[in-house]
C-alpha cells in the first residue's frame, strides 16, 4: 500500500476515534466502519463545494455540540480530517452525507473557507446508514432515549424491519420494539425538549412513561418546561438534558399526589322521558356522556354535535 493511501486509510481511522478518543483499534473491529474505509475512492482527497453536499439523514444526536469552536479551528489550522460523503444516484452533481455533520456545518458557516476536503465513498443507502450509526458509536455511545428516537426515524422511513434495523444498532430486536414503544408513549416532542438525558436509560424512560399515562397533563405543558430547565442549566454544573429529564419527573410525582377532584354530575339526561346518560364536569372540563340504542340517532348525533357545541358557545357568549 502506498504512503499516500495508508495516510487515507488513517484519516478514516482518525473519524472512528472522534471526541471521545477511541483507541484505532476500533476501526479494524467494526465491519461497518471497515467497510466504509474499503469502499473509499482511493485516489485522492477531494475538495469540495459544500453546497454541493446533501444532509438527509436520520438524525442519530439530540444534542449536537456547538461548531463555533471547530470553525475558528478549521479556520486556524485547516481541516486536518475529512469528511465522508458519497454520490448521489439520483444526481451526479450532488454528494450525499455519510457522517461528518459538524465538520460540514463549520464550514458552511464560515466567511473565509469556500471548500470542504471529503473522502468519496460507494456505498448504499444501508451501507450509509451502518456507517453513520458505527461512527457516533466511536465517538460517544448513544444514549437511550437518542437510538430509540433514531430507530423512530429509520422505522418511519421504511428504511427497513425492526430486525434490520436492531441489527444497525447492535441491539435485539425487543430491544428496539420497547424502545419504539417507549418514544410513543412519552412522545417525540417531550423526547426532543429532553434531549439525550446520557446516564438515563430505559427503565427511568419507561417510568416516565408510565407516569404521562396516570396524568392528563397538557404534554406541552411538560415541553415548555422541559426546554425551560435545559436552556437554564449551566453544563458547566449539570448536564442540561438530564435536568430536564428530573424536571419532568418531579411535575409528574407533584401532580400525583395532588388530590384528584370529584366529578360532579350536573345532572341527568333524557330522551324521551328515559334516562340516556349524564353531563360530568372533570378537572379539565366537560365529559358528557350519552346512552342510545338507535345507532341511526348516535351517528347523527355525532355528525351533529360539533356544530351544537358551537352554537352552545355562542349562546353563552351573548348571556345577559
Amino acid at each position: 500500500m502506498s504512503d499516500s493511501k495508508k495516510r487515507r486509510m488513517s484519516m478514516l481511522d482518525n473519524l472512528a476515534q472522534g471526541a471521545a478518543g477511541a483507541p484505532p483499534s476500533m476501526m479494524s473491529n467494526n465491519r461497518a466502519l471497515r467497510s466504509a474505509r474499503d469502499a473509499v475512492d482511493s485516489h485522492r482527497i477531494w475538495e469540495l463545494d459544500p453546497d454541493q453536499i446533501v444532509d438527509d439523514r436520520a438524525a442519530d444526536r439530540m444534542d449536537p455540540q456547538d461548531v463555533a469552536d471547530l470553525r475558528a479551528s478549521i479556520e486556524a489550522v485547516g481541516q486536518t480530517v475529512p469528511i465522508l460523503v458519497r454520490r448521489d444516484p439520483s444526481d451526479p452533481d450532488r454528494y450525499l452525507l455519510v457522517y461528518g455533520r459538524r465538520r460540514l456545518e463549520a464550514v458552511r458557516g464560515s466567511d473565509h473557507l469556500t471548500k470542504i476536503r471529503a473522502m468519496i465513498a460507494s456505498m448504499d443507502d444501508g451501507a450509509a446508514i451502518r456507517a453513520q450509526a458505527s461512527e457516533n458509536t466511536g465517538r460517544r455511545e448513544l444514549s437511550f432515549i437518542e437510538r430509540a428516537m433514531f430507530a423512530r426515524q429509520l422505522v418511519e422511513s421504511e428504511f427497513g424491519s425492526q430486525a434490520q434495523i436492531a441489527d444497525i444498532l447492535n441491539v435485539t430486536k425487543s430491544a428496539i420494539s420497547m424502545s419504539l414503544s417507549i418514544v410513543r408513549n412519552v412522545g417525540p416532542d417531550l423526547a426532543s425538549a429532553i434531549g439525550p438525558a446520557h446516564g438515563t436509560g430505559r427503565p427511568r424512560w419507561e417510568a416516565l412513561a408510565a407516569a404521562l399515562a396516570e396524568t392528563d397533563i397538557d404534554r406541552s405543558e411538560l415541553v415548555e418546561l422541559a426546554a425551560r430547565v435545559r436552556g437554564q442549566t449551566d453544563p458547566d454544573v449539570a448536564d442540561p438534558s438530564v435536568a430536564a429529564f428530573d424536571a419532568v419527573i418531579r411535575r409528574l410525582r407533584k401532580l400525583a399526589t395532588l388530590p384528584r377532584p370529584t366529578p360532579r354530575d350536573s345532572g341527568a339526561l333524557t330522551i324521551d322521558g328515559k334516562p340516556a346518560g349524564k353531563v360530568v364536569r372533570t378537572k379539565t372540563g366537560v365529559r358528557l356522556e350519552i346512552r342510545t340504542e338507535d345507532m341511526e340517532f348516535a351517528e347523527w348525533l355525532q355528525s351533529e354535535a360539533a356544530g351544537a357545541i358551537e352554537e352552545l358557545h355562542a349562546r353563552w357568549k351573548k348571556r345577559g
